[in-house]
């Protein structure tokens, strides 16, 4: 791989790092909202739709980490 591709790489992994860093941080405001909402709230609508979030972010933060692995094994 040239130079030119590895940094192209290198950059397009820093993005998603970024990214994957956000995503934690409202994750991680998402689950502190479900733990502090009472709990008639948490096995109702609200928070299960929090659960959901949490969930779905959760995911989203997982599929970016394993983009970060193969864009290190490519550069690699």
């Amino acid at each position: 791989m040239n130079k030119a591709r590895r940094a192209a790489l290198d950059d397009i992994s820093a993005k998603i790092s970024d990214l994957r860093s956000e995503l934690e941080e409202l994750r991680d405001e998402e689950q502190d909202y479900y733990d502090n909402m009472p709990e008639s709230f948490q096995s109702g609508e609200k928070g299960s739709a929090a659960e959901s979030a949490v969930d779905a972010i959760e995911s989203a933060v997982s599929a970016l980490e394993e983009a970060e692995s193969h864009l290190n094994d490519a550069v690699a």
